[in-house]
């Protein structure tokens, strides 16, 4: 299980549910997958004609070839093979192809500015339901991470009582140990209250989101009902009359009717929609062995994270996904060629997984900053050092919580960001 952050809403995503930010994307992303398959269905038809066309000249060619075998029978059964393959040819072009090109331009509408007009619906919808949960969301986290903070001071004052201190330092300490129980109590009931407020907003986000899933789940329906069209190409394909293709056509056959369009959508809905489970928001106490930070080989091994969790588990990875340009079109000629240089369909567009939320946070600007706590670097390419050392961060927070940064010997390597402070 991954551990994101969403940049516009700042709010780290620690959960594969649905009702996370960013992960409506999926339900999004099937519209633009729904015209992707068709190009893929229009391909496959065009490639399986241009084969049958070739097929059925590579008959006449070969009893032209050769006059030993050119009798009248074997030339008049040549001739029927080739049309009964150039009628194949023609049903999937003329029937299956047209159908399946003039229901792709009726169901995605192009906009000026790229992408589909039903894919921007769907985006805009989820985004406005999720934008004042988010926002309550983020002062949840905001007030947890100031009480943990505070918790974590009161536990440092009390480590510092001594006997040999003298009155006036004793009394220092005494107050800054008063303060931070009140800083304690102060941070816990500001935490509790946007925590209250957000379980408040919860049900309406709920049914914001599954109305605008919904009207994903319609758009999703019509287009499985449509592939029924592949009973059409099943039939014209079907060369019964054969027995060597009875067997497979049987088969195809069968699958096409097995599927069931209420089916799909219902695994849908329970393994990506609101029939998820979901970790919701919770009171967590201060705890120092949660509050550690875990190596970046032990976050690989770990298995879970929860929405507000401390631990940082999950998958480490810090490659982009490759971004995609769904605005590319893509031209359907009626007229099509032999020549797969032709082939309108040879496009090696993917669908994008690129999330739109989020932004590059990269500074570009380096900044010193000085050591709280000490540290052991636990990989080769992380650093090492004291409690007052200073660094330079040479970029920003990434999205598990780690900095790139260079000591004053001049090694370069990854640090936990929350164990230093920018110098003032």
């Amino acid at each position: 299980m991954s551990v994101m952050y969403d940049d516009s809403v700042g709010v780290e995503l620690s959960s594969d549910s649905f009702w996370e930010f960013g992960n409506y994307k999926r339900t999004v992303k099937r519209i633009d997958d729904g015209h992707c398959l068709c190009g893929d269905l229009m391909n496959c038809l065009h490639e399986w004609a241009r084969i049958e066309k070739a097929y059925a000249r590579r008959w006449r060619q070969l009893v032209e070839k050769e006059p030993q075998y050119g009798t009248m029978a074997m030339m008049y059964e040549a001739e029927r093979v080739s049309k009964l393959h150039l009628e194949v040819k023609a049903s999937l072009m003329n029937e299956d192809f047209e159908k399946i090109k003039h229901w792709q331009k009726e169901a995605f509408h192009k906009q000026m500015m790229g992408g589909f007009k039903e894919t921007k619906e769907a985006e805009d919808g989820f985004r406005k339901a999720q934008k004042p949960w988010a926002k309550k969301l983020k002062e949840v986290e905001a007030a947890k991470k100031a009480h943990h903070t505070a918790c974590k001071e009161e536990k440092w004052a009390n480590s510092k009582a001594d006997l040999s201190l003298n009155p006036e330092q004793l009394k220092k300490l005494q107050d800054k140990v008063e303060k931070c129980k009140q800083d304690v109590l102060k941070t816990k009931e500001k935490y509790e209250k946007s925590l209250k407020e957000l379980d408040q907003g919860t049900p309406q986000y709920m049914a914001n989101m599954e109305q605008v899933f919904e009207q994903c789940q319609q758009f999703e329906e019509k287009r499985l009902c449509f592939w029924e069209v592949l009973l059409e190409v099943q039939k014209h394909l079907d060369l019964s009359n054969v027995a060597s293709y009875k067997t497979i056509y049987r088969d195809l056959e069968q699958s096409i009717r097995a599927a069931d369009a209420m089916e799909d959508l219902r695994w849908f809905r329970a393994n990506h929609g609101p029939r998820m489970a979901m970790n919701w928001s919770q009171f967590e106490e201060w705890s120092a062995d949660l509050n550690r930070t875990l190596s970046r080989r032990e976050k690989k091994t770990a298995d879970g994270v929860t929405l507000t969790g401390i631990n940082q588990t999950g998958d480490q990875s810090l490659q982009n996904k490759p971004s995609s340009n769904l605005s590319k079109t893509q031209s359907y000629p009626t007229d099509w060629s032999d020549d797969e240089s032709n082939n309108p369909f040879f496009s090696t567009d993917a669908n994008g997984d690129s999330n739109p939320l989020d932004e590059d946070t990269t500074s570009g600007m380096e900044v010193r900053v000085q050591a709280l706590y000490d540290y052991e670097g636990q990989e080769h390419d992380e650093l090492s050092f004291k409690a007052g050392d200073d660094l330079t961060k040479m970029e920003d927070e990434d999205e598990q919580g780690w900095c790139k940064g260079r000591s004053d010997s001049g090694q370069v390597g990854l640090y936990p960001a929350n164990y230093v402070e920018a110098i003032q």
